[in-house]
């Protein structure tokens, strides 16, 4: 209808590099794996921006997977079917090495490299990375066993995609997933009601019969998963398959698909298990310790995910005000607009920043027993805090683009429903603030870990006054469960603080300073003091100039 022409519509953001115009994430990579090759980086950034590229998250997400318990004769086949898009998205995201290839590269920043490729990757869509995640995360688990390390390491970390269910020894490629809550227990797994008795002789590596349920099991379509059973001795860890080597399949129902807020792209199911094959992992009763293995890995990537959901969500904002006009000017040029979009990119770089920082202490720490303590602490804070505020940073970039930010053809509205998971997966808020206080409590050596960490920034006044109040925080020897919410967040803003005023530019480092360590618990966005430096800050977080990096 010729009734209007559309005009004041930014046009898409698609045809740019995720990676090479990210400025925190080029210099914190140049940082932490310095002579490491970005051509792999390049290459997955200039995919991840283009309009194809964007348009598998959207598909994966508006055509959910299916569950077909049945094939057309009645046989039971308990098989979820997704979109292709969903099967690109991984078929990407393995090639990229983005599931176990860290663990078959050994090289001196092979988890730097992948953090910043699951960073970049990461926000082109979440769902998927599920699986990616896990995979990741199971393979020391897996390898730590013999006798399963010879059969599912190297399907595990190979760089390739295989969705067929057929038996590991036909498989090019595998994925792994994991069950271990239930019912009753939730984050509580000693209370899981799941029973696993020999097949024949019990041991380490020794095949178990489990029957019970899970309530929750993330991917179910994958090759395996690392499932939590009580045996005579307790708690214990397990592989289960989905294809046994005579070519049948495990027994593995699935109940019902999790009708869910976000991640609709992933499927999340209830299973249950009767009978079911399993190979016990470790001995009886270290199923706990087994478990926090991966979950430690995973909780990481929690923390990698909503730093990508803060940096999209960011992008998005930035570039609709580069393009929109209002009350006679473009919206970055009002000065209120721009106090948002910096606030808004300050706790973006400092996510980024904090992320690849631990990941260094990961790399680390698989050579030197002595950055064990950093990469403990560091993961619990991260996940914490960074996934804590992922759904603020979202929900305020998203009213940046007003109406049209809330309505599905923008990508706002998926990223909003994804933003509150990584604070629940793998342990809620609760769960990780009391993670960081068990470290503190029980391995002194973290604490010693993190305040050589923050050393180098302790001559800045603002800084240093700041770990003094929290240094006679955690030598208060009553500091009780209630505060460890509070103590997790500051040890992890004092942190970033530190980052940022070594390594980023000095209009970031005074602005962050000023507006994160001035005593105030609770603030909105775009409340940074007058002085800050902001169109600097929000240009420097514009998602368009690339910027030359080394190859």
């Amino acid at each position: 209808m010729a009734t209007h022409s559309v005009e004041n519509q930014p046009p898409p953001l698609e045809n740019y590099n995720v990676f090479t115009s990210d400025r925190a994430l080029v210099n914190a990579l140049e940082r932490e794996a310095p002579g490491a090759s970005t051509k792999e980086l390049v290459a997955l950034g200039e995919l991840a921006g283009l309009p194809e590229t964007i348009a598998l998250g959207f598909d994966a997400n508006e055509q959910p997977p299916e569950l077909c318990t049945h094939d057309r004769f009645g046989h039971r086949i308990d098989e979820v079917r997704f979109h292709p898009a969903w099967h690109r998205l991984l078929s990407h995201a393995t090639q990229a090495g983005l599931a176990g290839a860290p663990w078959r590269d050994r090289s001196r920043n092979a988890h730097v490299e992948r953090a910043a490729k699951f960073y970049v990757w990461g926000q082109v869509e979440s769902g998927h990375g599920c699986p990616i995640s896990m995979t990741y995360a199971a393979v020391p688990v897996v390898s730590a066993q013999p006798e399963l390390a010879a059969i599912w390491q190297s399907p595990l970390t190979e760089a390739a995609y295989d969705p067929r269910l057929v038996p590991i020894a036909e498989k090019s490629a595998a994925l792994c997933g994991m069950g271990m809550t239930e019912k009753q227990g939730g984050s509580d797994v000693r209370s899981n009601a799941t029973r696993a008795v020999p097949a024949a002789l019990p041991g380490s590596g020794a095949e178990y019969l489990l029957t019970g349920h899970k309530w929750f099991c993330s991917a179910p379509m994958s090759d395996a998963f690392l499932v939590l059973a009580q045996t005579g001795a307790g708690l214990s860890c397990f592989l289960v398959p989905r294809v046994l080597p005579d070519c049948t399949r495990n027994p593995f129902a699935i109940a019902r698909l999790k009708n869910k807020l976000g991640n609709r792209s992933n499927a999340s199911a209830e299973v249950e298990f009767d009978a079911t094959h399993a190979w016990l992992i470790g001995e009886e009763g270290q199923g706990l310790a087994r478990i926090v293995e991966m979950v430690n890995f995973t909780r990481m990537d929690c923390a990698i995910g909503s730093a990508a959901l803060m940096r999209v969500a960011l992008t998005q904002a930035i570039h609709h005000a580069t393009y929109r006009r209002t009350f006679g000017a473009l919206l970055i040029e009002h000065p209120l607009m721009q106090n948002v979009l910096a606030d808004l990119a300050l706790e973006s770089e400092a996510a980024t920043l904090l992320c690849i920082r631990v990941a260094r202490a990961i790399d680390d720490a698989t050579r030197d027993p002595q950055a064990v303590p950093l990469k403990r602490i560091g993961t619990a804070l991260a996940k914490y805090y960074i996934c804590k505020r992922a759904p603020s940073v979202v929900g305020e970039a998203l009213e940046c683009l007003g109406g049209n930010g809330y309505v599905e053809e923008s990508i706002m509205p998926r990223l909003y429903r994804e933003a509150p998971l990584n604070s629940i997966w793998e342990g809620s808020g609760n769960i990780n603030a009391l993670d960081v206080l068990r470290a503190l409590r029980k391995q002194p050596e973290s604490l010693a870990a993190w305040r050589d960490a923050i050393a180098p920034a302790r001559s800045e006044p603002r800084i240093a006054h700041e770990a003094a109040r929290l240094e006679r925080a955690l030598a208060d020897a009553a500091v009780s469960e209630a505060q460890a919410r509070s103590l997790s967040e500051r040890m992890a803003v004092l942190w970033q603080a530190a980052l940022i005023l070594q390594h980023a530019p000095a209009s970031v480092a005074d602005a962050y300073l000023a507006s994160r360590l001035d005593g105030e618990s609770a603030r909105t966005f775009g409340t940074l003091p007058a002085t800050c430096a902001l169109r600097e800050i929000v240009d420097r977080a514009a998602p368009r100039e690339r910027i030359a990096v080394a190859p």
